[in-house]
Parts: structure tokens; C-alpha cells; sequence
């Protein structure tokens, strides 16, 4: 495991992805205790990818966006 510093833009990245999935979740009329029922992940969880506080693995993503019936594309385009 590498203990590099991250590159500046990461965190922003993270963000963006967290806003768009927030975006994505409010438009379906969902709450977050919802969506994480849907993707199979707890709630906490779902917020942490929202707010960027959470590094979010690839299966992660795909399970949420499956969840909110979107393309991965969506959410991390």
C-alpha cells in the first residue's frame, strides 16, 4: 500500500462524484437509508460517498448506480 499523498484533484473528484450521486438519489425521491437498502449497503456508507468522506471502491459505485437505475458512467462522467 502506498502512503503517497493523494493528488490535489482527488478530493475534488470525490466530490463531484458525491454530489452527482446525491443529485441522482433526491431526483428518484429517495433517502439515503433508502438507496443503501436498494444497493445493499448501509446507509452511513452512502452518506460518507456523498459528502467524500469515503473512498468508494468500483463495486461500490455499480451497486448505487444500479440501485438509482443510472449508468456508472452517470454518476463518475
Amino acid at each position: 500500500m502506498t502512503t503517497d499523498p493523494l493528488p490535489d484533484w482527488v478530493l475534488p473528484r470525490r466530490q463531484q462524484i458525491g454530489a452527482t450521486l446525491r443529485a441522482a438519489r433526491e431526483h428518484r425521491g429517495l433517502t439515503q437509508i433508502q438507496l443503501g437498502e436498494r444497493a445493499g449497503m448501509d446507509s452511513k456508507t452512502v452518506h460518507r460517498i456523498e459528502y467524500a468522506t469515503s473512498d468508494p471502491s468500483l463495486t461500490m459505485l455499480l451497486r448505487l448506480a444500479a440501485a438509482l437505475d443510472v449508468r456508472l458512467s452517470d454518476l463518475v462522467g
